[in-house]
């Protein structure tokens, strides 16, 4: 949970997974967003700068092209809130026993299929990674590397160790890579020390 933070650049990531950080950009409480720090075109950058998925003269040209074209990034914005949608019903799902819906699968894969003739192999010190190459005005650009995230989490051996936060105002995913695969919270200084408050109080009223 973002606790006190108040902008998307001062949210935290807990979850150990890119997509998944992406998923808790927002809280939910039985189902609903209760609180969302992705709130435009503008904040998606951010993030995406922030944790790296685009380098910074990346950012500031995408920035630039959204100004020029306003309505063409309230879109992206869209389809970037769509995929976040659709990622955290996927991982909620799967964290809950559950299988995915699916629509939410058909729409990563969708998005999974744009953005498949951008992907390439580039050089990288003495080895290789995989990039993005083409249109470097397509406002979509940040949700190729988010949607590739997704897709390698869900066949990646990682995904027996997602986890759900229980916290009824939260529901953030996460990673357990604990020793013993115990965490239950996503962030124990947040959603932890709030139950633990909550469990106190109750004893306290009981006991009263």
């Amino acid at each position: 949970m973002a606790g006190d933070s108040e902008t998307i650049l001062e949210l935290k990531r807990v979850a150990g997974d890119m997509a998944l950080d992406f998923a808790n950009t927002c809280d939910h409480q039985a189902g609903v967003i209760v609180a969302d720090w992705l709130r435009s075109y503008a904040d998606l950058l951010d993030w995406v700068g922030r944790v790296g998925l685009l380098e910074g003269a990346q950012v500031e040209h995408l920035r630039h092209v959204a100004a020029r074209q306003p309505v063409a990034a309230a879109h992206a914005f869209q389809q970037a809130l769509a995929l976040r949608a659709a990622i955290y019903a996927i991982f909620s799902a799967i964290a809950g026993k559950q299988p995915p819906a699916t629509e939410a699968l058909a729409y990563l894969n969708a998005v999974l299929a744009a953005c498949q003739p951008h992907l390439q192999i580039e050089p990288e010190g003495e080895g290789f990674r995989w990039g993005w190459a083409g249109d470097s005005d397509a406002l979509d650009r940040p949700l190729w590397p988010l949607a590739r995230a997704a897709a390698d989490l869900l066949a990646s051996p990682a995904l027996r160790l997602l986890r759900q936060c229980p916290a009824e105002d939260c529901g953030w995913l996460f990673l357990d890579t604990s020793r013993n695969h115990t965490r239950r919270w996503c962030d124990m200084d947040d959603c932890g020390n709030r139950a633990k408050a909550r469990r106190h109080y109750r004893r306290e009223v009981a006991g009263g």
